[in-house]
């Protein structure tokens, strides 16, 4: 058995259905480089599980093995004396079909860990939450953290839009423009009622918002701080835009009150560009020729729906 303190690495898992797929798969490779099928993976980034709507929790492995027996065996140098744990196989592992472990043997390694551990085992409330799952042919073991749905409690603002993102989506683009926010500035120059800044801004992401409609500007600001949150909004076209930034999120417009035709839409990339090295497009229509001819180049991709409604998010660079 490894212990790797010295050398931290997670695992985590996630939860979506088959609408979400596309749209968790570049969350995925955004945070990590890569995506599975297995709704489980393991990596050495470390993310905060509540950022993402598809993550469930994230395991900080603190030992792995050849088989569960040599976790059990080793159960005896996690914990602390006087604290109380609970062990939590997770159910969702890479051990499916024929290989499935069953609730009856997930109850029995769960106790056997707990059992073993320095400190009481507390099944209702424990003070420290372990993990315990299979994964590539090993075994894991680790504290855990569960994620909590923090996006949910914004699905109802004070301003909407019935064509605005979900917020479901504003969460997983926030992170797919900006997984790792450490000296990252980023911009949403048409933020529309901010949806994608309610979401970015309780993830501490340094974004601001702007918008050439002044009553969407005001929506915008309302609904921050309906939500206790802080964030700049100008009202201003993004031609005026002088500043560089990092990553550019454009969520194009077409709705009733801001309809953009494609001269506007291409005003808008083209200066989209100008300000960042990187932009996220949000769009109901394909483009791909149209920012190949305006130096934008299509490094990754998804779809979204929405009821029968969909949008493709681009992630693009500057050629």
């Amino acid at each position: 058995m490894k212990n790797l303190n010295d050398h931290p690495s997670f695992i985590y898992t996630f939860a979506y259905n088959d609408a979400e797929r596309s749209l968790c798969h570049l969350e995925m490779r955004s945070f990590f480089g890569y995506d599975t099928d297995m709704k489980i993976l393991k990596s050495d980034t470390k993310i905060d599980p509540s950022r993402s709507p598809f993550m469930k929790g994230r395991m900080d492995i603190l030992a792995e093995g050849d088989t569960v027996e040599e976790i059990i065996a080793a159960a005896h140098l996690f914990g602390e004396e006087g604290e109380t744990n609970k062990v939590i196989f997770l159910k969702i592992n890479d051990r499916q079909g024929e290989d499935k472990i069953e609730n009856k043997e997930r109850l029995h390694i769960e106790r056997a860990i707990g059992s073993e551990m320095k400190g009481d085992f507390d099944l209702h409330n424990p003070e420290q939450f372990f993990a315990i799952a299979p994964y590539q042919q090993r075994w894991y073991f680790g504290t855990y953290t569960k994620s909590e749905p923090i996006w949910f409690n914004h699905i109802k603002k004070p301003k909407e839009y019935s064509t605005a993102l979900s917020t479901r989506v504003a969460r997983a683009v926030a992170n797919i423009a900006v997984p790792h926010p450490s000296g990252v500035r980023a911009i949403d120059p048409c933020c529309g009622i901010g949806t994608v800044l309610v979401e970015a801004r309780s993830m501490d992401i340094d974004i601001v918002g702007r918008d050439i409609n002044p009553l969407v500007c005001i929506g915008s600001r309302e609904n921050l701080a309906y939500f206790g949150l802080t964030g700049q909004v100008e009202k201003g076209a993004i031609q005026d835009i002088e500043e560089a930034y990092d990553v550019a999120i454009i969520d194009l417009p077409y709705n009733l009150y801001t309809h953009a035709s494609w001269e506007e839409q291409l005003t808008i990339l083209k200066h989209a560009k100008r300000i960042a090295r990187r932009v996220i497009i949000v769009t109901i229509e394909s483009m791909d020729d149209r920012l190949e001819s305006i130096g934008l180049h299509i490094k990754d991709r998804c779809i979204t729906t929405k009821q029968q409604f969909e949008r493709e998010i681009l992630v693009c660079e500057s050629k």
